[in-house]
C-alpha cells in the first residue's frame, strides 16, 4: 500500500515514466500542463490533468502557487517533481509535508545541500569523498574570479552554484576568457535557475564522466546501483550512455560506489539519486555534484539491475525501507541509452530544431529495445522546452550486442517534420574509438575536429547506396505502369527489362545499368555488378535491402518530379538525383537556378528570443 493519488508536476517523456510506474502499482495520477501542451501524451495517459499557466516554464511547470493549488484541489496525497529546484520550491516543500503530502523524492534538506554545488563540495569533503581542486566560497565579481583562476591555475571550471544540465559552465584558459565566461555564466545562471552564484575549480582535462547510482530509504540504508558511463557529451549535455563502464575494474567501482554511499549517508538523503565523477587516465575519480532526482539515463541502470527505480522511490516516500542488500545487486548484460533530440547535429554537434512531427514510428520491433518518450506523430516540438524526442535504449548480455542492437534500432528509427540527431548517434556507436570504449568527455570534438559532415562512404558503401537507389527508382517506375482495380488493358504490354541511368551524389555523376531478375535487380556501377532484393514496399517509410547478401534498413524521406531523392543509408541522409541517360544528357540545357544572395541578411543558425541588441541606429559596426 502507497498512494491512492500521485500529481506529477513534469513534462515530456519522465512524466510518462512516472506515469507508467503509477499504473502498474494502482495509484492515480495527476499531469499539469502549459497551454501549448494540452494535447501532450502526459496529459492523454494520466487519470486527470490541470493546466497552470502559459508556455514559459517559469509561469506553468515552475509556477509553484499554481501546482500548491492543483495538489488542493486534486486532493493528491504525493508529489513527484523532477524538475531543477529552486528556493521557492523548497519552501513550498515543507509547506506540503505541513498539509500532509508526501514528496516522492528526498526531503529539502539534502535538495537543499545537494542542489548547491557550492555546499555539496565541502560536504562531500567532510564525508571523505575525492573532490576537485577549487574555491568553495561564491564568486563575487570577475576581478575575483580572475584572481581566484590564477591561484587555482588555468584551466579552470566556472560554473553555476545552482546548475546542472551543462547551462551556466564554462571552461577559461586565460583571464580574458575568464571575464568573459563569469559574465555569462552568471546571465545564464540567472536566467536558468533564479541564482547568478558561481564557482571556479580546477579543470580536468581529458577526463571520463561516470557516475553512481544512488538508492536510500528513511532507515539509514543505501545502496550503489553500480555506475553508468556518460563520457560522449556535446555542451557538457550527455549523447550516449551506457552501463556498465568498459573502463572500470571492480576495484575502482567499489570504492567510487562507497564513496558515493557515503555522501548520501552524510546528508541524510532518502531517494534515487545520482553522485557524478570526473575519473582521470589513472583511474582517480573526483567528485563533481549530486543530483537529487531521477536521472534522464536511469534506464541504462533498470535494464543491468532489474529494479523499478520510479517503484522504488515511491516505496520509501511512503516509508518502507529498501528490499535488497549491496550483495543483491547484479551486473546483468549491457545496456546502451542514446538520446534522440530533435537537433541538427551539422550544427555544432546539435542545434536545436523545431516543427511538428509529420510521421514518427519508434523501433519496437527490434528485440530488446526500450523507447521512453513524450510525444507521438503530430506532436510539436516548440522553442519553450526541451528538444528531446526521445531515450533510445538497447540492452544485451554484452557490449557488442547491445551496440548491434542499437544499429539496428537507429536505422528502424522514423522521424520526420524536424531534423534530428540520429546520424550523429549511429556515427559514434559504430566508431572504432567508441567499439573499443576508448573515450573522453573530449570524445565529440576529438573526433570530429571540424565538426560533424554525416558519414563518409566508403568506395563499397557508395556503390552500394548508388545500386539501392537505382533499383528504388527502377521499382517505381514499374509499378506506376500497373493498373489496380480496373479491367484497363495496355495495348501493348511492356516487356522492358534493362535501364541506362545517370545518378548524381555528393560531386559526382555515375553511370548505371539495372536489369530486373525476378523481384530482384542487377546492377551494374563503376564495372561492378551488384544484385539488390526488397520487397519493395514503397508506400512503407522503412525498406529492408538485401545488396550482394547485406541487409540493410533504408528510409527514402523525400523525392520529386525532377528524380531529385532522399535517402537515409547508414544513418546520414544523401540527396542524389536519378535521370534516364537521354534525361541527364538534355539536363546541361537547363538554366540553374541562382543561390540565393544571403551577404545583407542576418539568419539565425537556431530558433530562440533575442535577449540582447548591441547597437542603435546610426552605430558604426
Amino acid at each position: 500500500q502507497t498512494f491512492e493519488k500521485l500529481l506529477i508536476a513534469n513534462r515530456g517523456e519522465i512524466a510518462c515514466r512516472v506515469i507508467k510506474t503509477c499504473k502498474k502499482m494502482g495509484i492515480k495520477t495527476v499531469a499539469i500542463h502549459s497551454d501549448v501542451d494540452a494535447n501532450a501524451v502526459h496529459v492523454k495517459m494520466a487519470d486527470e490533468a490541470v493546466c497552470v499557466g502559459p508556455a514559459p516554464t517559469s509561469k506553468s511547470y515552475l509556477n509553484m502557487d499554481a501546482i500548491m493549488e492543483v495538489i488542493r484541489k486534486t486532493r493528491a496525497q504525493a508529489v513527484s517533481l523532477n524538475v531543477s529546484i529552486c528556493c521557492s520550491f523548497l519552501s513550498s516543500l515543507s509547506l506540503q509535508a505541513s498539509e500532509g503530502v508526501t514528496f516522492i523524492g528526498p526531503d529539502t534538506h539534502a535538495i537543499q545541500a545537494m542542489g548547491d554545488k557550492i555546499e555539496s563540495k565541502l560536504l562531500a569533503k567532510n564525508a571523505k569523498v575525492n573532490t576537485i581542486p577549487g574555491f568553495d566560497g561564491v564568486v563575487k565579481d570577475a576581478d575575483e574570479a580572475v584572481r581566484i583562476a590564477r591561484e587555482i591555475g588555468y584551466p579552470v571550471m566556472i560554473k553555476a552554484s545552482a546548475g546542472g544540465g551543462g547551462k551556466g559552465m564554462r571552461i577559461a584558459w586565460d583571464d580574458e576568457e575568464t571575464r568573459e565566461g563569469f559574465r555569462f555564466s552568471s546571465q545564464e545562471a540567472a536566467s536558468s535557475f533564479g541564482d547568478d552564484r558561481l564557482l571556479i575549480e580546477k579543470f580536468i582535462d581529458n577526463p571520463r564522466h561516470i557516475e553512481i547510482q544512488v538508492l536510500a530509504d528513511k532507515h539509514g540504508n543505501a545502496l550503489w546501483l553500480n555506475e553508468r558511463e556518460c563520457s560522449i557529451q556535446r555542451r557538457n549535455q550527455k549523447v550516449v550512455e551506457e552501463a556498465p563502464s568498459t573502463f572500470l575494474d571492480p576495484e575502482t567501482r567499489r570504492a567510487m560506489g562507497e564513496q558515493a554511499v557515503a555522501l548520501a549517508k552524510a546528508v541524510k538523503y532518502s531517494s534515487a539519486g545520482t553522485v557524478e565523477f570526473l575519473v582521470d587516465s589513472s583511474k582517480n575519480f573526483y567528485f563533481l555534484e549530486m543530483n537529487t532526482r531521477l536521472q534522464v539515463e536511469h534506464p541504462v541502470t533498470e535494464c543491468i539491475t532489474g529494479l523499478d527505480l520510479v517503484q522504488e522511490m515511491i516505496r520509501v516516500a511512503k516509508g518502507y525501507p529498501l528490499r535488497h542488500k549491496q550483495a543483491d545487486i547484479p551486473i546483468n548484460g549491457w545496456a546502451v541509452e542514446c538520446r534522440v533530440y530533435a537537433e541538427d547535429p551539422y550544427k555544432s554537434f546539435g542545434l536545436p530544431s523545431i516543427g511538428k512531427l509529420s510521421q514518427y514510428q519508434e523501433p519496437l520491433h527490434v528485440p530488446s529495445v526500450r523507447v521512453d518518450s513524450g510525444i507521438q506523430q503530430g506532436s510539436d516540438i516548440s522553442i519553450y522546452y526541451d528538444p528531446m524526442i526521445s531515450k533510445l535504449i538497447t540492452y544485451g548480455s554484452n557490449r557488442a550486442e547491445a551496440l548491434k542492437r542499437m544499429e539496428e534500432a537507429l536505422d528502424n528509427y522514423v522521424i520526420r517534420g524536424v531534423a534530428h540527431n540520429i546520424s550523429l548517434l549511429r556515427e559514434v556507436i559504430v566508431h572504432p574509438r567508441f567499439v573499443q570504449g576508448d573515450i573522453s568527455t573530449k570524445f565529440l570534438p576529438e573526433v570530429y575536429p571540424d565538426g560533424f559532415k554525416g558519414h563518409k562512404l566508403t568506395d563499397h558503401e557508395r556503390r552500394q547506396l548508388l545500386a539501392t537507389a537505382a533499383s528504388l527508382y527502377v521499382a517505381e517506375q514499374l509499378r506506376s505502369q500497373r493498373f489496380l482495380g480496373t479491367p484497363r488493358i495496355p495495348i501493348a504490354k511492356s516487356k522492358r527489362s534493362s535501364w541506362e541511368l545517370s545518378v548524381h551524389l555528393g560531386d559526382g555523376i555515375y553511370p548505371v545499368a539495372v536489369s530486373k531478375d525476378g523481384s530482384s535487380f542487377s546492377v551494374e556501377v563503376d564495372g561492378m555488378k551488384l544484385n539488390v532484393t526488397s520487397e519493395w514496399n514503397l508506400a512503407s517509410p522503412l525498406l529492408s535491402v538485401t545488396i550482394d547478401g547485406t541487409q540493410r534498413t533504408i528510409q527514402r524521406i523525400s523525392r520529386n518530379a525532377s528524380g531529385e531523392t532522399s535517402i537515409q543509408f547508414l544513418g546520414t541522409v544523401y540527396k542524389l538525383q536519378i535521370l534516364t541517360k537521354v534525361a541527364a544528357e538534355l539536363s546541361k540545357y537547363m538554366p540553374e537556378k541562382a543561390a540565393e544572395d544571403t551577404s545583407s541578411i542576418l539568419r539565425s543558425p537556431m530558433p530562440g528570443t533575442v535577449v540582447a541588441v548591441s547597437v542603435k541606429p546610426g552605430d558604426m559596426v
